[in-house]
């Protein structure tokens, strides 16, 4: 028996060790893994030069509190400032806690210049920012939310897509507006550059804040180092986590220099939140992924898969209904459920994982082989032959 809680839904496979776009399981399989820990390993399993890095770091420092300097964050700090918007950032462990931060954040910029009713963060409702108590109670999701009450105050929602009610739902103690740029757990949904734009124009507007959540769709995964930058506008926060260390645990909360001036000492912190280690190899990954040269590989992959897929669903139009998504964050969009769907590429040996209305995601590290793409394509095309 096992003596992990009941909350996973695990599949039947276990694996012993990864190389690149590859798991090999403990019954000798190998399996094309395009999962890659949800968006997380964003150079594949094992990169020698992450490996190299841990190595490397594990036997100098691996924690030490926030009380004193660390200087692999100033180090990773830097590099994040220089490469975005942001003036400021703060160190978490993961992307739930990354956005908890961003509403702390925005709550107290209002609070510190004197408007504390200023509280209520406005959301796309059944969006996903993360499973903490504040987290899911700002999906505005029924079925996140269920057994968890009371209900934790302070969320507004509007429908995806409907603009007028969107501006409707805001008030005078509305302080933000968050949303995901491409909706990872929301089906791939991608939010049009001029949607975006009106955003903005909005929240200029009504001098409230801006949060683009990218935990999912940033650090590279679009093609753009975030997601938003092909709108050609600029966040007040944005939280991001996932592939920032290529699949160690560290995330981080971005802000400019307005917002950041209300987080004074003790107004938040984490205990392993921006510790050397996770640093170092969030360094390793930013020195990599962030250069122009590798996003534009990222987007000649991309557009590579999806002129492929599209080619699928015009040879199975009763199959696949869409094909979403930006750079490597992929979606195919099924007319039923994809349960099936999905254990039959496993069973042909290709890992993807469900998003809600029936979209299969996929996620292949950025770093993806052209040829590794034509097996991907190969299992799913046979898949697509054998669905009834």
């Amino acid at each position: 028996m096992s003596y992990l809680a009941k909350n996973y839904n695990r599949k039947k496979i276990a694996f012993k060790y990864g190389k690149g776009s590859f798991l090999f399981s403990t019954d000798g399989k190998k399996y094309l893994d395009f999962v890659q820990g949800i968006a997380v390993n964003s150079l594949g399993h094992a990169h020698p030069k992450l490996v190299k890095t841990i190595r490397n770091q594990s036997k100098k420092l691996w924690h030490v509190s926030n009380a004193f300097q660390i200087p692999e964050g100033e180090k990773l700090a830097k590099k994040l400032c220089q490469k975005t918007f942001a003036d400021y950032v703060m160190f978490q462990n993961s992307g739930a806690e990354a956005t908890e931060a961003s509403i702390k954040v925005a709550r107290r910029y209002f609070y510190s210049i004197g408007k504390p009713k200023k509280n209520r963060i406005l959301c796309v409702r059944n969006s996903f920012h993360g499973r903490t108590l504040a987290a899911i109670f700002a999906s505005g999701s029924k079925k996140m939310t269920e057994g968890f009450g009371p209900k934790v105050p302070g969320f507004d929602h509007f429908d995806f897509g409907n603009h007028k009610s969107l501006k409707k739902k805001i008030t005078k103690n509305t302080a933000a507006i968050m949303v995901e740029p491409i909706m990872g757990e929301g089906g791939i949904r991608v939010i049009p550059d001029f949607c975006l734009r009106e955003l903005r124009k909005l929240c200029n507007k009504k001098k409230i804040l801006l949060i683009l959540d990218e935990v999912q769709c940033g650090i590279s995964r679009s093609g753009d180092f975030f997601a938003f930058e092909k709108s050609k506008i600029f966040a007040d926060i944005v939280p991001i986590a996932k592939g920032l260390a290529g699949g160690f645990p560290i995330g981080a909360v971005l802000m400019n220099k307005k917002v950041a001036a209300g987080m004074t000492p003790g107004t938040h912190g984490s205990t392993f939140g921006g510790n050397p280690l996770a640093c170092s190899v969030a360094n390793t990954v930013m020195d990599i992924v962030s250069s122009k040269k590798f996003l534009n590989n990222v987007k000649k992959s991309s557009k590579y898969f999806f002129s492929k897929l599209k080619k699928l669903k015009e040879k199975y139009p009763s199959t696949i209904k869409e094909i979403r998504g930006r750079g490597l964050l992929i979606g195919i969009q099924l007319h039923t459920d994809q349960t099936k769907f999905i254990k039959k590429l496993m069973d042909n040996k290709l890992l993807t994982i469900r998003a809600a209305e029936n979209v299969v995601r996929i996620l292949p590290p950025l770093n993806v082989k052209i040829k590794e793409i034509d097996l991907a394509l190969k299992i799913i095309d046979k898949v697509c032959s054998e669905i009834k």
